[in-house]
């Protein structure tokens, strides 16, 4: 029988703990034992991004962070970027901008763009392409997202203006 450590976190505002098995990567965790699927599992060796979490604000493969390895930490995942109901911007312009065709990307792709958007609210489409080269689509061609991001950007630039009264 593998060892279990006790650990607690904080995923998406809530406090969690749990015991987990050592060897056990953030991945399953977040899927197998809080039933969050939207962090979806791809390559699993760390080199699609359809797995990125934000550790502490940051980007990471949550594939390749051990579940041991967060406690004491804040994960946000896709499912803790809606707040009371409403979309992120990044979500809306996703949406608006069919920046998404199959979707399987689109988590990874959001959590690496709201990382982003959090250290560099004017990002130019350079930094916007380089936050999110670790995050692979097969179906858009990225065109389409990084229009979503720049209007995300844009859109929460405008929000937090103080003029959309």
């Amino acid at each position: 029988m593998k060892h279990k450590t006790f650990i607690s976190l904080i995923i998406n505002g809530d406090p969690v703990d749990a015991y987990v098995k050592d060897n056990l990567t953030l991945l399953d965790f977040l899927r197998d034992q809080l039933l969050l699927t939207g962090t979806k599992k791809g390559c699993e060796e760390g080199e699609c991004g359809a797995c990125t979490v934000l550790f502490d604000g940051k980007p990471v493969n949550s594939c390749c962070t051990l579940a041991v390895e967060c406690n004491g930490h804040e994960i946000e995942t896709i499912e803790g970027v809606a707040k009371n109901g409403q979309l992120h911007p990044l979500q809306k312009q996703f949406i608006e901008k069919w920046a998404m065709q199959c979707g399987y990307c689109t988590p990874g792709m959001i959590m690496s763009a709201k990382a982003l958007l959090e250290s560099n609210p004017h990002p130019t489409e350079l930094e916007i392409r380089e936050a999110i080269e670790g995050n692979l689509c097969r179906c858009t061609g990225y065109a389409k997202i990084v229009e979503a991001i720049q209007a995300a950007a844009a859109d929460m630039n405008w929000e937090g203006d103080g003029n959309n009264a």
